[in-house]
C-alpha cells in the first residue's frame, strides 16, 4: 500500500470523511490536535520515522499530500 492511501484510509478511520490529496486538514475542523498527535504516532509506527521537533510544524500536516512528503522526506534519512 502506498503512504497516500494509506494515510486517506487512517484519516478516514478516525474522521468518518474522505479527504482530497490537497484539501487542508485543519481549515475543515475535522482534524483537532489530539488527532494530530495520533497521526504522527502513526507515521512513526507505519513508516518506520522518526518525527521530532523541527518536522512537528503544522505545514508538515496540513495535507495528505504535504504528510507523504514528509515521510518520504524522514525516510530518506533514516538510518
Amino acid at each position: 500500500m502506498n503512504i497516500a492511501t494509506g494515510l486517506q484510509e487512517f484519516l478516514q478511520a478516525r474522521t468518518k470523511q474522505s479527504w482530497a490529496p490537497d484539501e487542508d486538514l485543519f481549515a475543515s475542523g475535522a482534524v483537532s490536535s489530539l488527532l494530530a498527535l495520533e497521526l504522527v504516532v502513526h507515521l512513526e509506527k507505519a513508516y518506520g520515522v522518526e518525527v521530532d521537533g523541527e518536522h512537528l510544524s503544522l505545514d508538515n500536516f496540513r495535507t495528505i499530500n504535504r504528510i507523504e512528503q514528509l515521510v518520504r522526506e524522514l525516510q530518506a534519512v533514516a538510518p
